[in-house]
């Protein structure tokens, strides 16, 4: 389940890690990453864990429409030790959200709900929330309270509850805010939402995702964590106390995770769900709408959350995406529709910034590292930036634009004051888009007490109009 997530210290134990395996699957489809970059992705994700002490992810990678790479890393179990494999089920947390989410616009298509009906027309004893709409229970603007905003479980959470249980303790209390006038995540109206499914589609929410979802697109590892633990051949998950180490997780109650968490599957399967988002498959062109557009609130100020799912620009990049924990997993989905890319890191470890990590990592591997115009550009304003340090920059890749910009006393300000600096220790492309005919790209730079943007503009043949850098 999703909750506000701590830091995690780079100073953890990584004695787990010792004789690191890993394990991969070819991908399923006619392409594969190449292999210098399927060893930068090993290398970024091994090198992650062995920082962070977790015991294993998971990942999958999409590209063009088709799974390029599935592979999974480090000890499944540590006690007896199991080598984590591409096809164990991981649980998946909040990202869960996505497939109720889904679930319900499909009952929508269906003709047997609304989103815009108020959740009181199916199910009573609501109070204060028997007037919000389903949309808003979807796009966490319902105000209804969160019974789960703690990064553990409390004692309650270990015992058995049922779903009306936790409506009536917790939809039915005053709302945190009137319904579409703020942004608050919470697990309850997602556990109402649920009960709305299964009461229009008359069967169980996960019998009903199974035949709607799962099935369709042939998503066969797909397991109702909320019901029973993870088999034994699957992962398990783990927790720790401050920098301690890794100690076996406790699975909440049953009943608590249900439409909010409730999933757990194989890195390749939650794939397979990406694959059909970017191609507009199983939903129709209304519900895909409902599901990837940012839900605005009354005031006009945009959430970033559609139904179910992040929507945000990353680098100039349309992305979707969820992350998930419940105890002793962690999770990220990250979807690229309009490149046809997607990641999916899936770790065993609770409480842990590590699947977020990776994620970051591959996608810039995926998205920048392994595409020839934004590499070569990072290559080149790198070169641009350390000649500046030194008080020299090549007017013949300039315009006449930058080498005005460029004089004497300009020079002479870079050098005095970045010279100093030494080496960056990151010099990463942020985002990037056009505007005015240039093709602008915005630079993160790293050093050990300092951080300095860098903006960079250049022409279609890429000479550059612009090189400007200021502090963070």
């Amino acid at each position: 389940m999703t909750r506000s997530l701590r830091l995690a210290s780079a100073l953890v134990f990584i004695r787990v890690l010792v004789g690191f395996v890993v394990v991969a699957l070819p991908a399923h489809s006619g392409e594969s990453l190449a292999p210098a970059l399927r060893a930068r992705v090993d290398t970024s994700v091994q090198a992650v864990l062995a920082r962070t002490g977790v015991p294993s992810a998971s990942i999958a990678l999409v590209r063009n429409h088709a799974i390029v790479y599935a592979n999974a890393y480090g000890w499944a179990q540590l006690e007896p030790r199991r080598v984590a494999t591409p096809p164990m089920r991981y649980a998946i947390g909040s990202i869960t959200k996505e497939f109720t989410a889904a679930a319900v616009l499909l009952l929508q298509e269906g003709g047997r709900l609304s989103v815009d009906d108020p959740a009181g027309k199916w199910i009573t004893g609501l109070g204060p929330a028997a007037d919000v709409s389903i949309r808003s229970l979807l796009s966490h603007t319902s105000g209804i309270r969160d019974y789960w905003p703690q990064d553990y479980d409390p004692p309650a959470m270990l015992k058995p509850v049922t779903i009306e249980e936790i409506a009536s303790g917790w939809a039915n209390q005053p709302l945190d805010f009137a319904t579409g006038s703020a942004w608050q995540y919470s697990n309850t109206g997602y556990v109402v939402a649920g009960m709305i499914a299964e009461k229009a589609a008359r069967e169980p929410l996960f019998q009903l995702m199974r035949a709607r979802i799962f099935e369709p697109l042939h998503m066969v590892s797909v397991f109702d964590f909320d019901a029973a633990p993870l088999p034994a051949g699957d992962a398990s998950g783990y927790t720790r106390y401050a920098l301690g180490p890794p100690r076996p997780a406790v699975k909440e109650g049953r009943g608590w995770l249900f439409a909010a968490a409730q999933l757990a599957m194989s890195a390749s399967d939650l794939a397979r769900w990406d694959i059909a988002l970017i191609e507009r498959r199983l939903l129709s062109s209304a519900s895909l709408r409902d599901l990837t557009t940012e839900v605005r609130l009354a005031n006009g100020v945009g959430t970033g959350y559609g139904l179910g799912l992040d929507v945000q620009l990353d680098s100039g990049r349309r992305v979707l995406k969820h992350g998930g924990e419940v105890g002793g997993f962690t999770a990220e989905n990250r979807i690229y529709p309009d490149d046809g890319v997607a990641i999916v890191v899936l770790t065993n470890e609770d409480a842990t910034d590590a699947y977020d990590t990776i994620a970051d990592e591959l996608a810039e591997l995926m998205l920048v590292a392994d595409s020839p115009a934004d590499a070569a550009a990072v290559a080149g304003a790198k070169h641009m930036f350390s000649e500046l340090q030194r008080g020299h920059i090549d007017p013949a890749h300039l315009t006449a634009n930058a080498r005005s910009y460029f004089s004497a006393v300009a020079l002479a300000d870079f050098k005095s004051s970045l010279g100093p600096l030494g080496d960056p220790v990151e010099f990463t492309l942020k985002r990037s888009a056009r505007r005015g005919g240039l093709i602008t790209r915005v630079y993160d730079i790293s050093f050990s007490n300092k951080k300095l943007k860098a903006v960079v503009r250049a022409m279609p043949d890429g000479r550059i109009e612009q090189y400007t850098v200021s502090a963070k």
